[in-house]
Protein backbone atom coordinates (compact mmCIF):
# COMPACT_ATOMS: atom_id res chain seq x y z
CA UNK A 1 0.00 0.00 0.00
CA UNK A 2 0.90 3.72 -0.72
CA UNK A 3 0.82 6.44 1.56
CA UNK A 4 0.85 10.07 -0.05
CA UNK A 5 1.87 13.34 1.88
CA UNK A 6 1.62 16.60 0.04
CA UNK A 7 2.38 19.82 0.72
CA UNK A 8 -0.74 21.78 2.53
CA UNK A 9 -1.84 25.07 0.75
CA UNK A 10 -2.31 27.36 3.60
CA UNK A 11 -0.88 25.63 6.26
CA UNK A 12 2.87 25.05 7.12
CA UNK A 13 2.52 21.77 9.00
CA UNK A 14 3.12 18.56 7.35
CA UNK A 15 0.77 15.57 7.57
CA UNK A 16 3.83 13.19 8.95
CA UNK A 17 7.60 13.23 10.27
CA UNK A 18 10.36 11.45 9.35
CA UNK A 19 10.96 10.03 13.18
CA UNK A 20 7.35 8.94 13.29
CA UNK A 21 7.87 6.99 9.96
CA UNK A 22 11.32 5.94 11.14
CA UNK A 23 9.67 4.43 14.53
CA UNK A 24 6.91 2.61 12.88
CA UNK A 25 8.87 1.27 10.20
CA UNK A 26 7.64 -2.45 10.69
CA UNK A 27 4.14 -1.31 9.17
CA UNK A 28 4.80 -2.77 5.64
CA UNK A 29 3.76 0.63 3.45
CA UNK A 30 5.46 2.63 1.25
CA UNK A 31 5.64 6.45 1.34
CA UNK A 32 5.39 8.93 -1.82
CA UNK A 33 5.60 12.79 -0.78
CA UNK A 34 5.66 15.93 -2.38
CA UNK A 35 8.77 17.28 -3.18
CA UNK A 36 9.13 19.97 -0.19
CA UNK A 37 6.04 19.05 1.65
CA UNK A 38 7.85 19.19 4.99
CA UNK A 39 9.97 22.49 4.27
CA UNK A 40 7.89 24.86 6.24
CA UNK A 41 7.12 22.78 9.13
CA UNK A 42 11.08 22.62 9.25
CA UNK A 43 11.66 19.03 7.71
CA UNK A 44 13.12 19.70 4.23
CA UNK A 45 13.50 16.99 1.82
CA UNK A 46 17.29 15.29 3.08
CA UNK A 47 15.79 14.15 6.38
CA UNK A 48 12.64 11.99 4.41
CA UNK A 49 15.72 10.31 2.74
CA UNK A 50 15.26 6.40 2.14
CA UNK A 51 11.85 7.02 3.84
CA UNK A 52 9.78 7.72 1.47
CA UNK A 53 9.87 8.41 -2.72
CA UNK A 54 9.52 11.69 -3.12
CA UNK A 55 7.44 13.19 -6.55
CA UNK A 56 5.27 15.45 -8.36
CA UNK A 57 2.02 16.54 -6.22
CA UNK A 58 0.15 15.11 -9.16
CA UNK A 59 1.62 11.67 -9.23
CA UNK A 60 1.29 11.55 -5.32
CA UNK A 61 -2.27 12.07 -5.28
CA UNK A 62 -3.27 9.94 -8.70
CA UNK A 63 -0.54 6.94 -7.41
CA UNK A 64 -1.25 6.70 -3.15
CA UNK A 65 -4.02 4.47 -1.66
CA UNK A 66 -4.19 6.21 1.39
CA UNK A 67 -3.79 9.87 1.37
CA UNK A 68 -2.96 12.16 4.90
CA UNK A 69 -3.40 15.66 4.89
CA UNK A 70 -3.98 18.19 7.57
CA UNK A 71 -6.68 20.62 5.69
CA UNK A 72 -9.25 18.87 3.59
CA UNK A 73 -7.91 19.09 -0.22
CA UNK A 74 -9.71 22.30 -2.44
CA UNK A 75 -11.53 20.32 -5.22
CA UNK A 76 -9.46 20.10 -7.96
CA UNK A 77 -7.05 18.31 -6.16
CA UNK A 78 -10.17 15.33 -4.90
CA UNK A 79 -10.60 15.24 -8.67
CA UNK A 80 -6.71 13.72 -9.02
CA UNK A 81 -7.05 11.24 -6.57
CA UNK A 82 -8.22 7.63 -7.86
CA UNK A 83 -11.78 6.10 -7.26
CA UNK A 84 -11.90 4.15 -3.68
CA UNK A 85 -8.49 6.15 -2.25
CA UNK A 86 -8.68 6.56 1.80
CA UNK A 87 -8.29 9.71 2.64
CA UNK A 88 -7.77 10.65 6.29
CA UNK A 89 -7.40 14.26 7.16
CA UNK A 90 -9.14 17.31 9.87
CA UNK A 91 -12.69 17.54 7.85
CA UNK A 92 -14.59 18.73 10.91
CA UNK A 93 -17.33 17.60 9.08
CA UNK A 94 -20.03 18.83 11.99
CA UNK A 95 -18.63 22.52 11.06
CA UNK A 96 -18.41 21.75 7.43
CA UNK A 97 -22.04 20.19 5.83
CA UNK A 98 -20.86 19.59 2.20
CA UNK A 99 -17.82 17.69 3.09
CA UNK A 100 -19.54 14.16 3.26
CA UNK A 101 -21.19 14.96 -0.53
CA UNK A 102 -17.72 16.40 -1.83
CA UNK A 103 -16.17 12.93 -0.52
CA UNK A 104 -19.05 10.71 -2.53
CA UNK A 105 -18.83 12.53 -5.35
CA UNK A 106 -15.34 11.33 -6.05
CA UNK A 107 -15.98 7.88 -4.63
CA UNK A 108 -13.49 8.40 -1.59
CA UNK A 109 -13.31 6.99 2.03
CA UNK A 110 -12.93 9.56 4.50
CA UNK A 111 -11.99 9.58 7.75
CA UNK A 112 -11.37 12.83 10.09
CA UNK A 113 -8.90 12.75 13.00
CA UNK A 114 -11.39 15.26 14.38
CA UNK A 115 -14.27 12.82 15.12
CA UNK A 116 -11.97 10.10 17.04
CA UNK A 117 -13.77 9.89 20.30
CA UNK A 118 -12.00 11.11 23.03
CA UNK A 119 -11.61 8.54 25.10
CA UNK A 120 -8.66 6.77 27.21
CA UNK A 121 -8.27 3.74 24.45
CA UNK A 122 -7.91 6.67 21.95
CA UNK A 123 -5.81 9.12 23.82
CA UNK A 124 -2.94 8.76 21.71
CA UNK A 125 -5.15 9.49 18.57
CA UNK A 126 -6.57 12.81 20.13
CA UNK A 127 -5.49 15.19 17.73
CA UNK A 128 -8.17 18.24 19.15
CA UNK A 129 -5.91 17.59 22.50
CA UNK A 130 -2.84 17.74 21.08
CA UNK A 131 -3.30 20.63 18.65
CA UNK A 132 -5.44 22.98 21.30
CA UNK A 133 -2.63 22.63 23.82
CA UNK A 134 -0.09 24.61 21.21
CA UNK A 135 -3.10 26.92 20.83
CA UNK A 136 -3.43 27.82 24.32
CA UNK A 137 0.40 27.83 24.78
CA UNK A 138 0.78 30.13 21.43
CA UNK A 139 -2.18 32.23 22.49
CA UNK A 140 -0.32 33.90 25.87
CA UNK A 141 2.84 34.31 23.61
CA UNK A 142 1.20 35.93 21.29
CA UNK A 143 -0.49 38.50 24.19
CA UNK A 144 2.42 38.74 25.93
CA UNK A 145 4.17 39.98 22.73
CA UNK A 146 1.32 42.73 21.75
CA UNK A 147 0.60 43.70 25.66
CA UNK A 148 1.95 47.01 26.44
CA UNK A 149 3.57 45.90 30.33
CA UNK A 150 5.19 42.91 31.87
CA UNK A 151 3.45 39.40 32.39
CA UNK A 152 5.69 38.94 35.96
CA UNK A 153 5.83 41.34 39.15
CA UNK A 154 9.23 42.73 38.23
CA UNK A 155 11.00 44.57 41.78
CA UNK A 156 13.62 46.94 40.66
CA UNK A 157 15.41 50.02 41.94
CA UNK A 158 12.71 52.20 40.36
CA UNK A 159 9.81 50.53 41.72
CA UNK A 160 7.47 47.75 41.71
CA UNK A 161 5.55 46.46 38.54
CA UNK A 162 2.71 44.62 39.52
CA UNK A 163 1.83 41.27 37.54
CA UNK A 164 -0.21 41.63 34.73
CA UNK A 165 -3.84 40.29 34.93
CA UNK A 166 -4.97 37.40 32.94
CA UNK A 167 -8.79 36.08 32.42
CA UNK A 168 -9.20 32.69 30.58
CA UNK A 169 -12.55 31.76 29.21
CA UNK A 170 -13.00 28.09 28.73
CA UNK A 171 -10.45 25.34 30.92
CA UNK A 172 -10.75 23.04 27.99
CA UNK A 173 -6.99 21.59 27.22
CA UNK A 174 -6.54 25.02 25.39
CA UNK A 175 -7.37 26.75 28.28
CA UNK A 176 -5.89 24.94 30.85
CA UNK A 177 -2.20 25.13 28.63
CA UNK A 178 -3.11 29.26 28.30
CA UNK A 179 -3.51 29.42 32.66
CA UNK A 180 -0.32 27.60 33.05
CA UNK A 181 1.53 28.78 30.38
CA UNK A 182 0.41 32.48 31.62
CA UNK A 183 1.53 31.13 35.64
CA UNK A 184 4.74 30.39 34.35
CA UNK A 185 5.31 33.70 32.69
CA UNK A 186 4.42 35.35 36.39
CA UNK A 187 1.03 36.65 35.41
CA UNK A 188 -1.83 36.68 38.51
CA UNK A 189 -4.46 33.99 36.32
CA UNK A 190 -8.87 33.71 36.61
CA UNK A 191 -10.27 31.48 34.44
CA UNK A 192 -13.93 30.40 33.80
CA UNK A 193 -15.52 27.04 32.74
CA UNK A 194 -19.20 26.19 32.40
CA UNK A 195 -18.40 22.73 33.54
CA UNK A 196 -17.75 22.48 37.44
CA UNK A 197 -15.08 19.45 36.80
CA UNK A 198 -12.40 22.09 35.48
CA UNK A 199 -12.61 23.86 38.84
CA UNK A 200 -9.64 21.38 40.51
CA UNK A 201 -8.16 21.32 37.63
CA UNK A 202 -7.45 25.41 37.17
CA UNK A 203 -7.13 25.31 41.02
CA UNK A 204 -4.21 23.00 40.99
CA UNK A 205 -2.46 25.05 37.99
CA UNK A 206 -2.18 28.09 40.54
CA UNK A 207 -5.17 30.23 39.11
CA UNK A 208 -8.67 31.43 40.70
CA UNK A 209 -11.68 29.51 39.02
CA UNK A 210 -14.54 32.10 38.77
CA UNK A 211 -18.08 30.10 39.38
CA UNK A 212 -21.60 30.96 38.04
CA UNK A 213 -23.64 28.73 39.97
CA UNK A 214 -27.04 27.45 38.10
CA UNK A 215 -24.68 25.57 34.98
CA UNK A 216 -26.44 22.47 33.46
CA UNK A 217 -24.95 19.35 33.75
CA UNK A 218 -22.32 18.94 31.25
CA UNK A 219 -21.15 15.24 32.40
CA UNK A 220 -22.57 13.57 29.32
CA UNK A 221 -21.47 16.03 26.88
CA UNK A 222 -17.40 13.78 26.27
CA UNK A 223 -15.63 17.38 27.37
CA UNK A 224 -17.25 19.71 25.54
CA UNK A 225 -19.29 22.46 26.83
CA UNK A 226 -22.84 22.45 26.38
CA UNK A 227 -25.47 25.18 25.81
CA UNK A 228 -26.60 27.19 28.44
CA UNK A 229 -29.89 28.79 29.88
CA UNK A 230 -30.57 32.33 29.04
CA UNK A 231 -30.44 33.03 33.22
CA UNK A 232 -27.01 31.37 33.39
CA UNK A 233 -25.82 33.20 30.15
CA UNK A 234 -26.96 36.50 31.37
CA UNK A 235 -25.56 36.45 34.81
CA UNK A 236 -22.35 34.36 33.30
CA UNK A 237 -22.12 37.58 30.85
CA UNK A 238 -22.08 40.28 34.05
CA UNK A 239 -19.87 38.42 35.70
CA UNK A 240 -16.96 38.28 32.95
CA UNK A 241 -17.65 41.99 32.17
CA UNK A 242 -16.90 42.46 35.77
CA UNK A 243 -13.59 40.49 35.70
CA UNK A 244 -12.79 41.84 32.20
CA UNK A 245 -12.79 45.14 32.48
CA UNK A 246 -10.14 44.53 35.53
CA UNK A 247 -7.97 42.10 32.57
CA UNK A 248 -4.98 42.80 31.39
CA UNK A 249 -5.58 40.05 28.84
CA UNK A 250 -8.13 38.11 27.69
CA UNK A 251 -7.93 34.53 26.25
CA UNK A 252 -11.02 32.74 25.01
CA UNK A 253 -11.33 28.71 24.29
CA UNK A 254 -14.85 28.10 24.03
CA UNK A 255 -16.69 26.78 21.14
CA UNK A 256 -19.40 24.48 20.69
CA UNK A 257 -19.46 21.61 17.97
CA UNK A 258 -21.52 22.33 14.93
CA UNK A 259 -22.56 25.80 16.40
CA UNK A 260 -22.04 29.84 16.37
CA UNK A 261 -19.26 29.91 19.18
CA UNK A 262 -20.97 31.77 22.28
CA UNK A 263 -20.00 35.19 22.79
CA UNK A 264 -18.68 35.92 25.99
CA UNK A 265 -17.25 39.24 25.66
CA UNK A 266 -19.45 41.66 24.60
CA UNK A 267 -18.45 45.23 22.37
CA UNK A 268 -19.97 46.84 25.77
CA UNK A 269 -17.09 45.00 27.45
CA UNK A 270 -14.07 45.68 25.35
CA UNK A 271 -15.32 49.21 25.50
CA UNK A 272 -14.88 49.83 29.11
CA UNK A 273 -11.33 47.52 29.34
CA UNK A 274 -7.87 49.18 29.60
CA UNK A 275 -6.28 50.51 26.72
CA UNK A 276 -3.44 48.50 25.59
CA UNK A 277 -5.46 45.56 26.64
CA UNK A 278 -5.52 42.37 24.54
CA UNK A 279 -7.84 39.58 23.52
CA UNK A 280 -7.12 36.20 21.77
CA UNK A 281 -10.10 34.94 20.40
CA UNK A 282 -9.15 31.32 19.43
CA UNK A 283 -12.93 30.61 18.66
CA UNK A 284 -12.51 33.23 15.96
CA UNK A 285 -13.14 30.75 13.06
CA UNK A 286 -16.57 29.79 14.27
CA UNK A 287 -17.50 33.28 14.84
CA UNK A 288 -15.48 34.18 17.80
CA UNK A 289 -16.02 34.37 21.36
CA UNK A 290 -15.59 38.23 21.09
CA UNK A 291 -18.54 40.46 19.82
CA UNK A 292 -15.92 42.26 17.80
CA UNK A 293 -13.31 39.80 16.60
CA UNK A 294 -12.09 39.29 13.04
CA UNK A 295 -11.32 35.95 11.88
CA UNK A 296 -7.93 36.22 10.57
CA UNK A 297 -6.91 39.66 11.73
CA UNK A 298 -5.21 41.43 14.51
CA UNK A 299 -6.82 44.99 14.87
CA UNK A 300 -7.50 47.68 17.49
CA UNK A 301 -10.52 48.53 18.97
CA UNK A 302 -11.16 52.76 19.28
CA UNK A 303 -10.88 51.67 22.99
CA UNK A 304 -7.72 50.63 22.60
CA UNK A 305 -8.30 47.56 22.81
CA UNK A 306 -5.93 44.82 20.61
CA UNK A 307 -7.95 42.21 19.57
CA UNK A 308 -6.60 39.11 17.98
CA UNK A 309 -8.56 36.50 16.36
CA UNK A 310 -6.66 33.25 15.18
CA UNK A 311 -8.12 29.82 15.37
CA UNK A 312 -4.92 28.43 13.48
CA UNK A 313 -2.22 28.99 16.25
CA UNK A 314 -0.93 25.56 15.91
CA UNK A 315 0.12 26.33 12.37
CA UNK A 316 2.25 29.15 13.89
CA UNK A 317 4.80 26.06 15.54
CA UNK A 318 4.92 24.02 12.79
CA UNK A 319 7.47 21.61 13.61
CA UNK A 320 5.94 20.73 17.39
CA UNK A 321 2.54 20.74 16.16
CA UNK A 322 3.88 18.55 13.03
CA UNK A 323 5.32 16.11 15.41
CA UNK A 324 2.57 15.95 17.63
CA UNK A 325 -0.31 15.38 14.94
CA UNK A 326 2.00 12.84 12.31
CA UNK A 327 2.09 10.59 15.63
CA UNK A 328 -1.56 11.03 16.14
CA UNK A 329 -2.41 10.40 12.63
CA UNK A 330 0.13 6.78 12.80
CA UNK A 331 -1.21 5.99 15.83
CA UNK A 332 -4.79 5.80 14.03
CA UNK A 333 -3.23 4.03 11.15
CA UNK A 334 -2.37 1.55 12.74
CA UNK A 335 -5.97 0.52 13.24
CA UNK A 336 -6.32 0.33 9.34
CA UNK A 337 -3.91 -1.63 8.21
CA UNK A 338 -2.54 -5.21 8.91
CA UNK A 339 0.94 -6.97 9.37
CA UNK A 340 1.01 -7.46 5.68
CA UNK A 341 0.37 -3.89 5.22
CA UNK A 342 -2.85 -3.98 3.63
CA UNK A 343 -5.76 -1.71 4.22
CA UNK A 344 -8.73 -3.08 6.97
CA UNK A 345 -11.21 -1.09 7.83
CA UNK A 346 -13.05 -2.84 11.03
CA UNK A 347 -16.01 -1.08 11.08
CA UNK A 348 -16.67 -3.19 15.10
CA UNK A 349 -13.63 -1.07 16.01
CA UNK A 350 -15.44 2.24 17.98
CA UNK A 351 -12.83 4.52 17.17
CA UNK A 352 -12.64 3.59 13.39
CA UNK A 353 -16.42 3.54 12.94
CA UNK A 354 -16.73 7.09 14.87
CA UNK A 355 -13.73 8.59 12.89
CA UNK A 356 -15.02 7.27 9.53
CA UNK A 357 -16.90 10.13 7.83
CA UNK A 358 -18.23 8.64 4.31
CA UNK A 359 -17.55 5.04 2.93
Amino acid sequence: MKIGIIKELDDHRVALVPSTIKKNANLKVEYLMEKGAGATAGFPDHTFSDLVTISDRNNVLSSCDLLITVKPLPDADLKVLRENTVYISLFEPYNDSQIDDRLKENKLTGFSMDMIPRTTLAQSMDILSSMASIAGYKAVVKAADHLDRYFPMMMTAAGTIKPAKVLVLGAGVAGLQAIATARKLGAMVEAFDVRKASKEEVESLGAKFVEVEGAKDDSAAGGYAVEQSEDFLRRQKQEVQDRAIKADVIITTAQLRGRKAPVLVEEETVSKMQPGSVIVDLAASTGGNCAVTRNGEVFTHPSGVIIIGDSSLPSDMPKDASTLFSNNVMNFLKLLVDENGNLVIDMDNEIVSNALVTK
